[in-house]
């Protein structure tokens, strides 16, 4: 026993099955039925109209604001060239003072005397030629 006065078909070309509970899409404003209704399982051409996010920048953590209608990638990538308050940390190398030597320590071994920083084999006052402030 059919009805075809309740409910609606679905607006998907491959499905068009008779939904009783349809549900209507707030972009494209056509009828689903409950497995075609999402943005993404219809294919909704206008759904960037409707989904607003809100990114966050990738160097200072800081949320860029996206109108409706735009692009959070342009709107990303014109706060970075533009806007963007990032600092970069300023890097610190642990790498020994003694002329030639290129070693680099995970922490830094800093001589009491002369205040230079040093690999574990110099670290000593006589093996670095200590000449203290």
């Amino acid at each position: 026993m059919e009805f075809p006065q309740l409910g609606q078909n679905c607006s998907n070309p491959q499905c068009s099955r008779l939904d009783f509970l349809p549900v209507k899409c707030n972009a494209c404003h056509k009828i689903f039925c409950n497995d075609h209704y999402l943005y993404t399982s219809h294919n909704c051409p206008l759904a960037y109209t409707k989904d607003v996010q809100v990114p966050v920048c990738p160097l200072c953590n800081q949320p860029v604001p996206v109108g409706k209608g735009e692009s959070p990638d342009d709107k990303v990538s014109r706060h970075m060239d533009n806007d963007c308050k990032f600092e970069k940390p300023v890097k610190r190398s642990n790498r020994c003072s003694l002329k030639g030597c290129k070693m680099i320590e995970l922490v830094p071994v800093v001589c009491p005397s002369c205040k230079k920083n040093f690999c574990l084999k110099h670290r000593h006052e006589q093996d670095h030629n200590c000449q203290p402030r």
